[in-house]
């Protein structure tokens, strides 16, 4: 079992994580991606995943849309993200992310330039180190569609918590990409989400958490950790109508390919 999106790294795990892990760990978690959002938190991301672990830790370096006024310059961005990509391309990185579009809390004109600056920034150095990339996008999915099919990125990636539309989930397929189901699948109001979850093909699906963010239904208001995984897997299998097993294989052979595991 894969983890394809956990912040693990984040400081509400610093009293639990060892534990966490050695419980994933007896629970046959294989891996754990864990993504970064801000360029501050970079060296915090790749000093998790560099210790011995009980798991494979790997990493994916970003900078994520709904932070747009913590980043520096897009310029400054590209120089830091470049040199962290070559320092870490053997070390553990994976994937350029966590990148995207997010008009779900600000829509304003500025931001959307500013988030739009970002993201065609960070595609051109996922295409240039010939990476894939882990993608946040809210409210912008044929935005980012259009900017995906301008760059043409030949790895692809994994559109996180897709939320989109099946005429969407099929153009990210078309295009090599995966769609990263987690908690909200497993809420009844998700109808859309359940629709595409039955009728995408296996190959095209991944799972995730998003710990210490959205939590599944039946951890509603609780932290949300990777631990939830499983559960979360069994109501994905539920709706495809297969064995849990197969579901969860299937899901860790798609990420593995996807991100070069």
């Amino acid at each position: 079992m894969i983890d394809t999106h956990c912040h693990l790294d984040f400081p509400v795990f610093d009293h639990d994580r060892s534990s966490l892990l050695q419980q994933a760990k007896e629970s046959g978690f294989e891996g754990i991606i864990v993504p970064a959002v801000v360029q501050k938190d970079w060296p915090r991301v790749i000093g998790l995943c560099e210790q011995r672990n009980l798991i494979a830790l790997n990493f994916a370096l970003g900078l994520h849309p709904c932070f747009v006024d913590q980043h520096v310059s897009v310029d400054e961005a590209e120089v830091a993200l470049n040199e962290a990509v070559l320092r870490s391309v053997t070390g553990g990185l994976v994937a350029v992310g966590e990148i995207g579009l997010d008009h779900f809390i600000d829509s304003s004109e500025d931001n959307r330039k500013n988030q739009h600056a970002l993201l065609t920034m960070q595609l051109a150095v996922a295409k240039k180190h010939d990476l894939p990339v882990l993608l946040h996008v809210r409210k912008a999915h044929d935005e980012v569609l259009k900017c995906l099919r301008k760059v043409q990125l030949p790895k692809g990636g994994i559109v996180h918590a897709f939320s989109g539309s099946e005429q969407q989930a099929n153009q990210y397929c078309e295009l090599g990409f995966v769609l990263g189901i987690g908690g909200s699948a497993t809420y009844d109001r998700a109808k859309k989400l359940a629709r595409i979850i039955r009728q995408a093909p296996l190959e095209s699906l991944v799972l995730e958490t998003d710990a210490p963010d959205i939590p599944p239904v039946f951890a509603r208001g609780e932290r949300n950790t990777p631990l939830n995984l499983p559960r979360i897997a069994r109501y994905v299998a539920e709706l495809r109508g297969v064995d849990v097993a197969s579901l969860v294989e299937q899901a860790s052979v798609n990420a593995k390919r996807v991100l070069g595991l």
